[in-house]
């Protein structure tokens, strides 16, 4: 195989695909990548973990057809330092490959295609979600995804789309991340899918710059993305997710709301002297204001006072201040939005400033599950649950 590819290009690629490849595996094969000839003007590059691939395409000129199969890290390290020029790749015998590019020259041991894992056959992606919603989605929940390797069924998000909605779940037992958005118009296309964390961080990635759509379908066992000629297929989680609806609260009558930011920094500075095992924190809500204390026997104690809408009862929660800093650090970067504004009888659009977004904060008491959501949200439907600590 022998091909010229301008170095911009493939670095952009590269970068893509390098999420993906194992860095340190038991199966030696899959720390490189594949790249094929598509004709005579393309190549396409596949990486793959057998869990997540990710298959892209790029314009080249191809002098030979063929394919080649290279350390991945080591190729990207050497392509993204390579002069903004183009760059030449040729194989040798025994899988060695030759590239060049201006006075730089390298010659790199390539490993046979054949032991490459055959990719999963691509399907056809029939349904369509916009991809600045999609991003919007992974944003807002991935941060409550279970870590923990031994809660299977927990460590990937429950996705479902059906002709009038689409939803994003993802819990780790000890909070809930939910969010919503009514779709137009109505469509027969169903999914309910668990779809893993290092599927939904690669999406977004890939999908992060798009201004187009998402298209997506699935198999048995997989689940396809396609952005903007970009592939990702998934196999799916198997096991069944909790019933999440049992766990989002019904009778909470309390509700203050404050200020995102305010809250997120003073957190931050109290939970400096917070216990280091449980991080738990203790908030306060009085009529006007909510007061932030934490103390460690070994270290001392911190309060601060966030100004809130509150006018009932004086109640004490206790919570872990991580996972109060996570909802509050994905909410905070709210940006402007685009709307479209009648002037002479003409359509324009306008930059509109989204403001400081302001937290709804949920509850009962001081023993039951909180919810938070940014207050004023037109677009999605965002519920954010929490069990308190016993303080």
């Amino acid at each position: 195989m022998e091909f010229v590819i301008k170095q911009s290009v493939l670095k952009d690629e590269l970068g893509f695909v390098q999420g993906i490849v194992e860095k340190k595996s038991t199966i030696p094969v899959l720390s490189n990548i594949l790249i094929e000839s598509v004709g005579e003007n393309n190549i396409r590059i596949v990486g793959t973990d057998l869990d997540v691939t990710i298959r892209c395409e790029a314009p080249a000129d191809i002098k030979q057809a063929g394919s080649m199969c290279i350390q991945a890290r080591k190729l990207f390290d050497i392509v993204r330092l390579l002069d903004d020029a183009d760059v030449h790749f040729k194989k040798d015998e025994n899988e060695w490959v030759k590239l060049q590019c201006g006075k730089s020259n390298f010659r790199l041991a390539g490993v046979s295609k054949e032991n490459f894992p055959e990719v999963p056959s691509f399907k056809n992606a029939p349904m369509k979600l916009s991809a600045e919603i999609f991003n919007h989605f992974i944003h807002n929940t991935a941060f409550a995804i279970t870590n923990e390797q031994s809660r299977f069924t927990l460590s990937g998000a429950k996705f479902v789309i059906d002709g009038n909605s689409a939803k994003m779940v993802t819990t780790d037992g000890h909070r809930l991340a939910y969010i919503e958005r009514q779709l137009p118009g109505t469509s027969t296309e169903a999914m309910d899918a668990l779809i893993p964390k290092k599927a939904l961080l690669e999406l977004v990635k890939i999908a992060r710059d798009s201004k187009g759509e998402v298209s997506f379908g699935e198999d048995p066992n997989h689940i396809y993305f396609e952005v903007d000629g970009r592939l990702l297929i998934t196999r799916k989680l198997s096991g069944t997710f909790p019933n999440y609806e049992m766990v989002i609260p019904k009778d909470n009558d309390k509700v203050a709301t404050f200020d995102a930011d305010e809250m997120k920094t003073a957190i931050r500075r109290v939970a400096l002297m917070a216990d280091e095992r449980t991080r738990s924190v203790r908030l306060t809500i009085k009529p006007n204001e909510i007061e932030i204390g934490a103390q460690s026997s070994e270290e001392g104690e911190a309060s601060e006072k966030v100004v809130a809408d509150y006018s009932g009862e004086e109640i004490n929660i206790g919570f872990n201040s991580q996972y109060l800093q996570d909802f509050l650090n994905v909410i905070s970067a709210v940006e402007a939005s685009e709307t479209e504004q009648e002037t002479d009888g003409e359509k324009v659009k306008v930059r509109e400033s989204a403001g400081k977004p302001r937290v709804s904060f949920e509850f009962k008491d001081g023993n039951a599950q909180t919810q938070m959501s940014i207050a004023g949200d037109k677009n999605y439907t965002y519920k954010y649950i929490v069990m308190p600590l016993r303080i």
